[in-house]
């Protein structure tokens, strides 16, 4: 499973934000695999990034909430506010 990894800045519209790992896939069900196992979201990035602008952030339309569990990874609870 070959993918390649970029780093891109989520902005919601509350004005919060956070820095993302994405995993690009070139194979859509190779990519839906790695999704499933770690409860990720797509990400498309002509839709996603301000009209496919390579340094653009990802805007975000819905609401902001914290990323504490993500597939088998978890957030420890000391680092939690």
């Amino acid at each position: 499973m070959a993918f390649q990894v970029r780093q891109v800045q989520a902005v919601w519209p509350n004005g919060k934000y956070e820095s993302y790992r994405l995993h690009c896939f070139a194979d859509a069900a190779a990519a839906k695999t790695f999704r499933d196992h770690f409860a990720g979201e797509a990400f498309d990035p002509k839709r996603d990034r301000e009209n496919g602008k390579i340094r653009g952030s990802w805007r975000r339309t819905d609401d902001y909430r914290r990323i504490l569990d993500l597939g088998p990874l978890r957030v420890p609870e000391i680092l939690r506010s």
